[in-house]
């Protein structure tokens, strides 16, 4: 890892879509980050296997944090000191934060059996059922369920106030929920902050210094980024009006998703870090 004085948390499940397809100008954006030795953690709800091929195509080599905040995931020989409480996990040193799997899969059916709520879990679904219900191609639809950490399901005809209390008994289970566009997602310490703080230790230790951070992210994906970070920069659609919860609370540069100019200008902010 090259010296750095910076780091950047990029939430990027609207930036690259699942099939490893860019918003137009992100990846120039990430080659100019590389250039700069500024290194670009990921941070992302999907899987590591999900990841694969956008880390291939983008030619990643940086951590990334997945499932929401279950793990941090670090390539072969990225920190000159190692961390520990580490697994290998795949072709990744992994830092796990919650619990493997099948630990959520038990919660997610002791919950459901106690407060008799149905819930469908993505792995009892067929090939043909899961792809259909998540509006993929097979072989994507097949990649979502193959996690490590938490599991993913549908709440079947439950109403609103059988997810709250489907929700507050998960909690006494020490399991979270998380509403993911169709799906809801069970996993048991799940902490994207506390995947960032790991991160930060590791950066400092390796820097000697203490690294300016600055989230990158949509004002819907970055709740959990921005108040983490020193600096954040808002990726807003053009509909959007009101601030995101958390940056208020860090000098916060909102930029216009669809812009031309809104890599270049995250890009100088970075570097210069005028906010």
């Amino acid at each position: 890892m090259r010296p750095s004085t910076a780091v950047v948390y990029c939430a990027i499940d609207s930036l690259i879509s699942v099939q490893a397809k860019e918003l137009t100008g992100f990846s120039t954006f990430l080659g100019a980050l590389t250039d700069a030795g500024i290194p670009c953690v990921w941070c992302t709800s999907r899987t590591r296997i999900q990841l694969d091929t956008s880390i291939r195509r983008f030619a990643h080599g940086h951590p990334f944090v997945a499932e929401g905040g279950c793990g941090v995931y670090i390539p072969e020989d990225y920190f000159h000191l190692k961390p520990t409480r580490t697994m290998r996990l795949g072709r990744f040193t992994c830092i796990p934060v919650a619990a493997l799997l099948p630990a959520a899969s038990l919660a997610l059916e002791e919950v459901a059996e106690e407060t008799g709520i149905s819930v469908v879990p993505l792995s009892a679904l067929s090939p043909r059922e899961l792809s259909q219900n998540v509006g993929l191609p097979q072989k994507d639809a097949e990649l979502l369920r193959q996690r490590d950490f938490d599991e993913l399901f549908f709440f079947a005809g439950a109403s609103d106030k059988d997810v709250q209390v489907f929700a507050e008994t998960s909690a006494k289970h020490k399991a979270a929920l998380r509403h993911r566009d169709i799906f809801w997602s069970i996993s048991i310490g799940a902490d994207m902050r506390k995947c960032l703080r790991e991160l930060s230790t590791l950066f400092e230790r390796s820097m000697r210094s203490r690294p300016f951070s600055v989230a990158l992210a949509t004002s819907e994906d970055g709740r959990d980024l921005f108040p983490a970070c020193d600096r954040a920069i808002v990726l807003k659609d053009r509909s959007e009006q009101a601030a995101v919860s958390g940056a208020e609370k860090r000098q916060a540069l909102e930029l216009d998703l669809f812009s031309p100019e809104v890599w270049e200008r995250a890009l100088e902010a970075i570097q210069t870090r005028r906010f």
